[in-house]
């Protein structure tokens, strides 16, 4: 299965190229292996292109499927291979409604197990709501967005996206609704 990771390159024309690593999402040990001598890290990062000159958010949107990746690598070749590494958080949940919508938090690779396991345990809790009924499913993933973003500082984004307000697979969610509100307007059939 590995641990899948994009690795993006700064341009001069500060566009990316983008790559892949199949095991680059373990432990962010490319942050000290991507270098100017080295910047394949050893072939732990793929020779061909994944895309070439593409802007950042289309490297989230285009490639960075939330589900399938655990981290993105920003590269800056200008700057001595400077390497920036982005955790990938899946804000979703696994039963195939909706797998697009994540966030990349800028993490230290020595604070990185710490992030893991919070996000981990977060997302556990509030599958757990969602399972006995406290919450809806898109409560939770706004919740879980906004805990996200308020401890982490992340940037969110949906893989897939949505193209002139039209979302790219045709899935529509269903609205949010508290059992009471059938009651109050008197749709409740006995």
């Amino acid at each position: 299965m590995g641990h899948r990771a994009l690795v993006a390159y700064r341009r001069l024309d500060h566009l990316y190229d983008v790559r892949y690593s199949h095991w680059g999402g373990d432990d962010l040990s490319l942050t000290d292996e991507i270098s100017a001598t080295d910047p394949l890290a050893a072939g732990a990062v793929e020779p061909s292109l994944v895309a070439d000159s593409i802007t950042r958010d289309r490297i989230q949107t285009d490639h960075l499927d939330p589900c399938a990746y655990e981290a993105l690598y920003l590269v800056d070749p200008a700057a001595d291979y400077a390497v920036d590494a982005y955790r990938v958080c899946w804000l979703e949940w696994g039963d195939g409604r909706d797998g697009g919508r994540g966030a990349i938090v800028a993490v230290d690779p020595d604070d990185d197990r710490a992030l893991r396991d919070w996000f981990r345990a977060t997302k556990t809790a509030l599958a757990d709501v969602i399972e006995m009924g406290g919450l809806s499913r898109r409560a939770a993933q706004a919740y879980l967005e906004a805990r996200v973003c308020e401890a982490y500082d992340s940037t969110v984004y949906t893989y897939g996206g949505v193209i002139d307000g039209d979302r790219r697979d045709g899935y529509e969610p269903t609205p949010d609704r508290w059992p009471a509100d059938d009651d109050y307007r008197g749709d409740r059939q006995n």
